[in-house]
């Protein structure tokens, strides 16, 4: 019965395949999917920043098709690199899912596929539409997308599915905005508060001897009373009479360490360098390297991954997985350090036959030499390509040291 009912879907899929998208959205776009704002998001600087500052950095990542180790391009490849949908790119389209994964904890985009199952649309989806569920017939993964005017059932294959951790017993990633719900709440307290204090009139003690008269005591509140008014001006002390201020009760520094706190539990929870949310304590994206490392490896490879793994899983067919090709985003940028770095990495590479000269041209975004030499891997020796003879090594050996000299003996 299960054989039969497969079979029905499967005629079905490629009847509304040769009509058209199997999922239609067309009608959907507007309010329910563009323009999504969380007040948390709007008003929280820390978490504002952390989040621009992870979705930028996957936005910017070179992502190619690999074939083997080749840079390859076809249908899939073209519609996620160069134009998603006919409204992104494929910065605003990756730069849309990470803020959604990182806001709401799950980041949906549903494929549209041709007639030929190829896909011709990814389009993000408002995460609060979509629900997970199992189809009990055969444990399968389905969801529910919920528009303005009807309510679609898209199968796991069809929809990019980036998230938090979800644990054994979920299929939707938990939201680090609720993990950092009483943080967020404390640390808009603690605003309010300094605000409020902040925004308080001046306070003042008049004190003045008991032998003043009642006249003369409306006298002086009378002429202070527009001195306040006036917010300044001339105001005669008469004798007997004592001006002091009343001082707030604002403590900046409590301020400052609930600031602290908070950028230590945000960075906690996103897993990322506290000192990228603070650049006065000494770190920043491009000063350190070993921080760039960390970061790289802690917390940009694992949401890369899954990217991915998404892609490679959902855009690709098994055929063209069989055959070798694989998505890859290229962190190597972020890891290259500064120029003395780069230099010592390609030097050892060059002179340790790890890498061909094209190859390190390539990495610094140079055009590649024609020469046959500039695609060979040398040894130092100094310096002659790794394959050839013995015999012959003395000789190209002093030829390259000709051409490392100017071509001068």
């Amino acid at each position: 019965m299960k054989i039969w009912r497969r079979t029905k879907q499967a005629v079905y899929a490629a009847y509304a395949s040769w009509k058209g998208p199997t999922y239609d959205f067309s009608n959907w776009f507007g309010r329910t999917f563009w323009g999504i704002d969380n007040s948390q998001l709007a008003t929280n600087e820390t978490i504002f920043s952390v989040i621009t500052r992870l979705a930028n950095t996957l936005s910017t990542l070179p992502i190619k098709l690999h074939q083997n180790y080749d840079v390859v391009m076809n249908r899939a490849a073209d519609v996620l690199i160069n134009e998603p949908n006919q409204n992104m790119s494929s910065f605003d389209f990756i730069n849309a899912l990470e803020v959604s994964r990182n806001e709401h904890g799950n980041g949906y985009a549903v494929i549209l596929r041709d007639i030929q199952m190829q896909p011709m649309e990814i389009i993000p989806l408002d995460p609060s539409c979509v629900t997970e569920f199992i189809n009990k017939d055969d444990s399968s993964l389905w969801y529910e997308v919920r528009g303005e005017s009807k309510t679609m059932y898209v199968h796991n294959i069809d929809m990019i599915h980036v998230k938090h951790i979800r644990g054994p017993n979920r299929l939707r990633g938990l939201s680090p905005l609720k993990v950092l719900a009483n943080t967020i709440k404390y640390d808009k307290a603690v605003q309010e508060f300094s605000l409020s204090e902040m925004e308080k009139k001046e306070s003042f003690i008049l004190k003045y001897a008991a032998n003043v008269d009642k006249d003369k005591k409306d006298r002086i509140i009378n002429d202070f009373r527009r001195f306040y008014a006036e917010n300044g001006g001339i105001l005669f002390q008469e004798p007997g009479v004592e001006i002091n201020d009343l001082e707030k009760k604002y403590f900046a520094s409590d301020t400052l360490a609930s600031e602290k706190i908070t950028r230590s539990r945000v960075a906690n929870v996103f897993n990322v360098p506290v000192s990228f949310l603070n650049e006065t304590d000494g770190g920043t994206f491009g000063s350190n390297e070993q921080e760039m490392i960390r970061f790289v490896q802690m917390t940009l490879s694992p949401i890369v991954r899954q990217y991915e793994h998404e892609f490679n899983r959902k855009m690709l067919t098994k055929t063209d997985r069989t055959a070798g090709k694989y998505f890859k985003f290229n962190l190597g940028g972020l890891l290259r350090g500064d120029t003395a770095a780069r230099t010592a990495l390609y030097q050892t590479m060059l002179r340790s036959a790890g890498m061909k000269p094209n190859e390190v041209r390539a990495l610094e975004d140079l055009p590649p030499d024609k020469s046959e030499m500039a695609n060979t891997l040398w040894i130092s020796g100094d310096l002659y390509p790794i394959d050839l003879p013995i015999s012959e090594r003395k000789s190209a050996s002093a030829t390259s040291s000709t051409v490392e000299g100017g071509g001068k003996e």
